[in-house]
């Protein structure tokens, strides 16, 4: 892929790894909508500026592991908190006990309004599958399987790899590329013919530093476009539309 040429190209790639939330399915105004209400409340209680959705999101929070989101983001506050435990109430002046609060209200607006996809990107995933290419989704979260299920997108993937993954194997969260190369890994395919599609900078570094064929970032908010080709994608869209497909797996390297 030439500089900022949104173009996969299946002459060098076999398989294509998408992000989950902003990519795949429309999750990541949800979980910024939930990090909102939990930190505001939190943030109120000792007199500081409300969360920013667009701001303190992008920075801190997005594509990281819930609590790594957590840490993140009170650091920038310059806020330390113990850590806890699982067991912590929802709520409670920790680590835990915020990224609780979080969990339960994304869960909850997900049961109750659904999850919709991105039309671009499911025709995408239907194209790249049309010309023998291998896909997988990836998450931090532990609840991508139930997202991508509820999206009615589960047959469109040839492997998924998830938080629940993650805390399994010990995988670490991005930018570390362990996710995306645990995903190349079941795909039985080296990295440098796999390409990721990110739309946070903690991904978009970790497809970098992974050593993937392609790192295609997604800006939807139109604010992002240079910082993530600083981080190393190769083209930035502001939605998958614009992204083209070139050639075809041959069938004898599927």
């Amino acid at each position: 892929m030439a500089a900022n040429d949104a173009t996969l190209d299946l002459g060098g790639l076999r398989a294509v790894v998408f992000d989950t939330d902003g990519v795949v399915t429309d999750t990541a105004r949800v979980h910024a909508a939930a990090w909102k209400h939990v930190f505001d409340g939190f943030l109120r209680a000792r007199g500081g500026a409300p969360f920013d959705v667009r701001a303190d999101y992008l920075a801190h929070v997005d594509g990281r592991p819930r609590l790594d989101g957590v840490r993140t983001f009170l650091a920038s506050r310059g806020i330390t908190l113990p850590e806890g435990g699982p067991g912590d109430e929802p709520g409670r002046a920790t680590v835990w006990g915020i990224g609780l609060a979080k969990d339960a209200l994304f869960v909850r607006e997900i049961e109750e309004h659904g999850v919709a996809a991105f039309p671009s990107t499911v025709a995408l995933l239907h194209e790249l599958r049309r010309r023998g290419c291998r896909t997988a989704v990836v998450s931090a979260s532990r609840h991508c399987r139930a997202v991508v299920a509820a999206a009615g997108l589960l047959h469109l993937f040839d492997a998924l790899v998830d938080g629940n993954d993650a805390a399994r194997l010990g995988l670490p969260g991005k930018p570390d590329p362990a996710l995306f190369l645990e995903a190349a890994r079941r795909l039985e395919l080296p990295p440098a013919e796999v390409a990721i599609v990110e739309d946070a900078l903690p991904g978009v570094e970790a497809g970098r530093r992974g050593g993937f064929g392609t790192v295609l970032a997604v800006d939807r908010s139109g604010t992002q476009a240079a910082a993530m080709r600083a981080a190393g994608a190769d083209a930035v869209v502001g939605d998958l539309a614009e992204a083209a497909v070139a050639g075809r797996v041959p069938v004898g390297r599927r």
